[in-house]
C-alpha cells in the first residue's frame, strides 16, 4: 500500500491529465490492423508495420497497405510472441536492409526470440514486395517453454551500432545470469557480432559450465524484467522502459555495466502477494529514474526532435498498454519526470516520429475491433 500511495501521489502532482476530448492533437485513423506489434519510417516515407501472427506490410501515409510481404520468417506465435519490432539499417538507401524481431520454435516445447538482417525487394503498391538473403544474427540463449517477456526492441544508434532489448522470459533469475543474454540490454555490431569495447568482453563466469558460451559479451546492462522500449536522448544516453510485477514498471538510465537489480529488488511485487525488496535497500543495483503504481505497461518508448511539436521538442514518449495512453517524459541530465499523460481510449502498442514531426502509434487491439494506425497532428 505505502508504493500505491507515494508512486499514486507523485503523478498526481507532476503529471498533467487530459480528457480524450481535450487533447492538445488531431487523431487521424490512417489504416487498421490484425494484432499490430511494430511501425518504422523508411527513407521513401512508406512505412512498414508488423503483425504478431507473422505479417509484414508497406504502408503509405495516406494508409494505402500492401499485401503481406514474402519470404519473412516462420513465427512462432502465441501468448506475447510473434513477429516483434521491425527497423531499416542506417544506410537503408545503399543497402535496402532491414532488421526484423521475432519468435522462432525450439525443441522439445521451447521458444525464444531472434533477430534477422534482410534485403527489402519493393515491387508495386498492391504486392509490396519480398524479402531475400535472410541471415539470422541474434538468437536469444537459451530457449525456454512459455510464451512471454520476449523484450526484443531493435535500435541503432548513430555510430551505427545494434541495441536490442531482452526479456526475462517470466524466468526471473536468467536476469541476473552471466550464461544467459535474457533479462538484458544488448550492444552488437550491424551484422551480429560483439563491439570489442563492450562491457564484458574478456569476463569469464566463474560458474560457467561451457569456457565458450560467450553471450556474456554481447551485454550491455543487466537485471531487466520486459524491456519493451530504448531509446537515446538527445545528448545520446540510452533510456530503457519496461514491465515490472504487480507494480513498479521503470524507465531506466541504461549506463554501462549497470546492473537494475531484477528479481533481487523492484518496486513491485510478485503476482501472488509476495513482496520483492525496494531498490532503495540494496544500493549496489541501480534505481529507476521514474517507478509506476498503478502500473503503465509501457509497449515502446521514442525520442521525439521534430518541429511539428516544437514545445515537446526532446521529450521521451512511452506508449501505454494497461494506461491506454500516451506518456510524455521531460529529461534533466540524469533525473526524468513523467509531465504529461495523454488518454487514448485503446492499449497502445507502438509510437514513431514521422518525417514531417507528426507522431504515429498503433493500438495494439480495441474492443471487438483491429488496432489502428494513427496519425497525430497538432490541434487548430
Amino acid at each position: 500500500m505505502r508504493r500505491f500511495l507515494l508512486a499514486a501521489v507523485a503523478i498526481l502532482f507532476t503529471s498533467a491529465a487530459y480528457s480524450e476530448s481535450d487533447l492538445p492533437f488531431d487523431v487521424k485513423e490512417i489504416a487498421a490492423f490484425d494484432e499490430p506489434w511494430a511501425l518504422a519510417f523508411l527513407p521513401n516515407g512508406k512505412m512498414l508495420v508488423t503483425e504478431k501472427k507473422g505479417n509484414l506490410f508497406i504502408v503509405t501515409q495516406d494508409g494505402k497497405k500492401s499485401r503481406p510481404l514474402g519470404g519473412v520468417p516462420d513465427v512462432d506465435y502465441g501468448g506475447q510472441g510473434g513477429f516483434g519490432d521491425v527497423i531499416p539499417h542506417p544506410d537503408f538507401v545503399n543497402n535496402q536492409t532491414i532488421y526484423l524481431s521475432y519468435v522462432e520454435a525450439g525443441n522439445d516445447n521451447t521458444r525464444g526470440a531472434a533477430v534477422v538482417r534482410a534485403k527489402l525487394n519493393e515491387t508495386d503498391a498492391i504486392r509490396g514486395g519480398y524479402l531475400t538473403n535472410i541471415e539470422v544474427i541474434w538468437r536469444q540463449y537459451p530457449k525456454m517453454v512459455g510464451r512471454g517477456h520476449y523484450g526484443h526492441r531493435l535500435l541503432f544508434d548513430q555510430e551505427g551500432y545494434l541495441w536490442i532489448s531482452s526479456g526475462d522470459r517470466q524466468k526471473f533469475t536468467p536476469a541476473q545470469d552471466m550464461q544467459s543474454n535474457i533479462g538484458k540490454i544488448l550492444r552488437l555490431n550491424a551484422d551480429g557480432s560483439v563491439p570489442e569495447d563492450n562491457p564484458f568482453v574478456g569476463y569469464r563466469d566463474k560458474n560457467a559450465l561451457v569456457d565458450d558460451v560467450g553471450v556474456y559479451q554481447q551485454i550491455w546492462s543487466l537485471g531487466h524484467r520486459n524491456p519493451l522500449g530504448i531509446a537515446f536522448d538527445a545528448s545520446g544516453q540510452l533510456w530503457d522502459v519496461e514491465m515490472g510485477p504487480a507494480g513498479g514498471d521503470e524507465l531506466n538510465r541504461v549506463s554501462r555495466g549497470a546492473n537494475y537489480g531484477y528479481p533481487v529488488v523492484s518496486n513491485g511485487d510478485h503476482y501472488d502477494g509476495r513482496e520483492i525488496p525496494d531498490h532503495d535497500t540494496r544500493p549496489e543495483f541501480d534505481e529507476p529514474a521514474i517507478w509506476w503504481t498503478p502500473v503503465i505497461s509501457p509497449g515502446d518508448l521514442i525520442l521525439y526532435n521534430g518541429a511539428l511539436f516544437p514545445e515537446w521538442r526532446d521529450d521521451l514518449f512511452v506508449a501505454g498498454l494497461s494506461s491506454q495512453a500516451i506518456i510524455r517524459i521531460e529529461v534533466d541530465g540524469t533525473k526524468a519526470s513523467e509531465v504529461e499523460r495523454f488518454p487514448m481510449g485503446a492499449r497502445i502498442r507502438s509510437i514513431a516520429q514521422g518525417p514531417n514531426g507528426a507522431l504515429w502509434i498503433l493500438e495494439d487491439e480495441r474492443a471487438r475491433s483491429n488496432g489502428r494506425l494513427l496519425k497525430l497532428t497538432p490541434a487548430p
